[in-house]
């Protein structure tokens, strides 16, 4: 109960700050969110870093599961099953940026 408590607490004071901060105050960070996320250099690095999370997580999958055989329950081995295969090359590269 008093995590709820402090839950709404924290939600009717972001509320409050957000209404006395304003529309333009969000506008402009709204604004900038999107110049970060559109920078190449920042979407190189987001998808570099999903890649190499894919690859280590296929590596600890077979890691695990020699160690564990079949006991690795299949919602598991089906989970990274999926992110492998979404996980491809650069031909796969969905945001339009080189690998490089």
């Amino acid at each position: 109960m008093r995590y709820r408590l402090t839950f709404f607490a924290g939600l009717a004071l972001g509320y409050v700050l957000g209404t006395r901060a304003g529309r333009e105050q969000y506008e402009k960070l709204r604004k900038a969110a999107r110049s970060v996320a559109q920078n190449p250099a920042v979407r190189n690095t987001a998808e570099s870093t999903a890649q190499q999370t894919r690859q280590y997580a296929g590596k600890a999958f077979h890691s695990v599961s020699e160690k564990v055989g079949t006991k690795v329950p299949d919602s598991v081995a089906g989970r990274v099953r999926s992110l492998r295969e979404r996980g491809g090359g650069p031909e796969d590269d969905d945001w339009g940026t080189s690998n490089t």
